[in-house]
């Protein structure tokens, strides 16, 4: 339904609109949707009072408007690459059909935008998300000089639940439970970004670009078998660590069955299967949220 209404706005807008539109790559809300859910998972176990409706739309805003800054600087770096992609030679930057200059200005636009939404909740939000930003560029020259270069997108994208807990709390001063939820969003970026990169794995080796799909090649699925327990357990590591209530521990171990199940039915040497399973991998993130939700219920 979100990839629908993603791309229904993106279709029926005006060509120059259009254009930014899929820079941001609002027609692929995926990405949104993993990049969040860390965060939320974070805004719904902080402590206190329930989080209202103001610091999840903040929180949601935002990572948008960060994941689209982060897009549109990614496209202008890799722009020469995604020119020698079949999957990424149409990206407006690669294609010409928005210059560089005007990717950064969108960018850096969309970069301060977050940073006044966030803001609402709190300024400590806004400032541990500024403090994001080098990493956020620093991430796209990874792959051309580091060996396994999700892993230092697992640390990017999880800041994200640095910030959900920041919103809620307005600390900076976070307990061993933040940690564990950091923890348990950088396996599970491990593990859908491995996904993703079997799609291109045949066009970064011609290249020359370093990926997850290169470097664990045959032994992917017994690597990500490994993120998987991670995962599940530095979520669970975080609930041990507040009051939540019982349900929560089920209801992540229905997440650590789910994502096992995903890991053995995709076929890595399809990029269609690849692709299937990288958006599948969002009902995990739902999943925790779901456990965190009926752990303080329960």
């Amino acid at each position: 339904m979100l990839h629908k209404i993603s791309t229904g706005v993106v279709t029926k807008s005006p060509d120059t609109v259009r254009s930014y539109l899929l820079l941001m790559r609002l027609d692929r809300p995926t990405g949104y949707v993993l990049y969040l859910l860390p965060g939320l998972w974070a805004v719904a176990l902080a402590p206190g009072q329930r989080p209202g409706p103001l610091t999840v739309v903040v929180v949601a805003v935002a990572a948008v408007l960060v994941r689209g800054a982060a897009c549109a600087v990614n496209d202008v770096i890799d722009r020469e690459v995604d020119a020698r992609v079949a999957r990424t030679v149409s990206r407006p930057v690669a294609s010409g059909a928005i210059s560089v200059g005007n990717a950064l200005l969108f960018a850096a636009a969309q970069g301060v935008a977050a940073l006044l939404v966030l803001a609402v909740a709190n300024v400590e939000t806004a400032l541990v998300v500024a403090a994001s930003y080098p990493l956020i560029v620093a991430y796209p020259y990874m792959k051309r000089v580091f060996f396994w270069p999700s892993a230092f997108l697992a640390l990017v994208m999880s800041v994200y639940v640095l910030i959900g807990w920041t919103a809620v709390t307005g600390s900076v001063d976070y307990p061993l439970a933040v940690y564990g939820l950091y923890a348990g969003g950088a396996f599970w970026t491990l593990i859908h970004d491995a996904i993703y990169s079997h799609q291109d794995k045949e066009y970064d080796r011609d290249i020359g670009v370093k990926s997850s799909a290169l470097l664990f090649g045959e032994a992917t699925k017994t690597w990500l078998a490994v993120f998987i327990a991670l995962s599940v357990g530095g979520v669970l590591w975080a609930g041990s660590q507040t009051s939540i209530g019982w349900a929560f521990y089920l209801v992540v171990a229905v997440a650590g069955v789910y994502l096992s199940t995903l890991l053995v039915r995709v076929d890595l040497d399809d990029p269609k299967s690849c692709w299937d399973a990288f958006v599948a991998n969002t009902y995990f993130g739902w999943i925790v949220l779901a456990a965190v939700i009926a752990g303080r219920l329960t």
